[in-house]
């Protein structure tokens, strides 16, 4: 069974790395929205596989963090694009939640990226 929560931030940042000339390449700013899916058995007793309080709890001081921020200026996030920033938010979430198995990155409603930890071996 999986469980998930959609958090939202919103963040500014550059794309130093995009194509000269790429608007991207400008400081520009999103409304970030980030769902955390967290995989595991219903539990008999509470009939959940985690509290969304106990979620929310591992995720709020993510998401405050980001919070209006300028990306690139935070540690790892020299070239903030959907894919980095997602895999940056896997490695801090994963210790606090042992169940964590995708996260999903929007930058705008209709784009983003989706995160399984496929490259940080589980």
């Amino acid at each position: 069974m999986t469980v998930f929560r959609e958090f939202h931030f919103e963040a500014a940042h550059s794309l130093p790395e995009a194509p000269p000339g790429h608007k991207c390449r400008r400081v520009h700013g999103h409304s970030y929205r980030l769902v955390v899916h967290v995989r595991g058995r219903v539990q008999p007793r509470t009939g959940w596989v985690m509290d969304f309080a106990d979620l929310r709890a591992v995720v709020d001081p993510l998401i405050k963090e980001l919070d209006h921020q300028y990306l690139n200026d935070l540690e790892g996030l020299s070239c903030p694009t959907a894919e980095v920033i997602v895999r940056w938010c896997w490695r801090r979430l994963r210790p606090g939640l042992p169940g964590l198995s995708k996260l999903e990155l929007f930058e705008t409603a209709r784009c983003g990226c989706a995160y399984e930890g496929e490259d940080e071996g589980g």
